[in-house]
């Protein structure tokens, strides 16, 4: 889905980036994510290049699982933007550290089991006024893929 718009003087003002979630536009024009691969995208009706406020590069971060000592609870939580658009990194911590204890450790489908609790979390219930989350906050529109990885694995590593 295409959205045009007139870039005018103000449009080159910070934030380049309007909106939130999958409302979110480069320059009140593109999707953001859709943006990544457009390299001769311009903006509607204009001589100006959209790529270069668009950046492909991704964020790095290694952690070394060796350094470590981790427990049955110490997970990694990859997950797409349908979770991350409508649950910060506190609320996911949050609900991995409440569901994992109550569950038993020898059962090996217990992070599946994370992960759903997570996808159930972002998407809400549905109410009068569409899919809700806490606070009454609208749930998940997107697609929602979570994953729990154990960290207790890098243990065998040192």
């Amino acid at each position: 889905m295409w959205a045009y718009k007139t870039i005018e003087d103000d449009d080159l003002k910070f934030p380049l980036i309007y909106g939130e979630g999958k409302k979110a536009r480069v320059m009140a024009t593109i999707g953001v994510t859709r943006g990544l691969g457009d390299h001769d995208l311009k903006v509607h009706d204009s001589n100006i290049y959209i790529k270069p406020f668009l950046s492909s590069a991704p964020e790095v971060r290694v952690y070394d699982l060796s350094k470590y000592e981790h427990g049955a609870d110490d997970v990694l939580i990859l997950a797409t933007d349908g979770l991350w658009d409508v649950l910060s990194n506190e609320e996911v911590a949050e609900a991995i550290s409440q569901f994992l204890p109550n569950c038993d450790p020898d059962d090996p489908h217990r992070y599946t089991l994370a992960a759903q609790d997570l996808v159930m979390r972002a998407r809400g219930v549905l109410k009068d006024r569409g899919w809700r989350i806490s606070n009454d906050r609208l749930g998940s529109g997107d697609d929602i893929s979570v994953y729990v990885i154990p960290l207790i694995h890098g243990n065998k590593l040192s």
